[in-house]
């Protein structure tokens, strides 16, 4: 699936081929911190597959868990969060942010990664006030 996107105020623009059956969620502390939020929502593209646009992003590297080194891709103009990836030789994926994907209701997560570390009140919302506007 052809996606597009960009960052919150347009400094970044981007373009990518997606398959719409790979979005995830991922409960990880890391992504909950540097989301603000209970978890990240993502969808995975070869770096082949995608193509920057407008703009120059900055990189911040951060150390997981396991020790291994994520580049995390975002705006340096408003901070939106555009992706992360993988360093080293080799081939990389870029985890897309779906929020900054133009098409993003049309991606439903198929899987929860680091479920372990989810909010416990994540998984119940029912009886949360829904509020059309705020």
């Amino acid at each position: 699936m052809k996606v597009d996107g960009g960052c919150h105020c347009g400094h970044i623009s981007y373009e990518a081929e997606i398959d719409p059956n790979s979005v995830f969620l991922c409960h990880c502390t890391d992504c909950q911190t540097l989301s603000g939020t209970a978890f990240r929502t993502v969808v995975r593209t070869p770096e082949s597959k995608f193509n920057l646009l407008t703009g120059r992003p900055k990189t911040y590297i951060k150390t997981g868990e396991s020790g291994a080194k994520r580049p995390q891709v975002f705006c340096p103009e408003c901070g939106t969060q555009m992706y992360s990836t993988s360093v080293g030789e080799g081939p990389r994926e870029f985890n897309l942010r779906v929020g900054t994907i133009h098409q993003r209701g049309q991606l439903k997560p198929i899987a929860q990664y680091w479920f372990r570390s989810a909010q416990e009140w994540v998984m119940n919302l029912s009886g949360v006030k829904q509020i059309a506007k705020g």
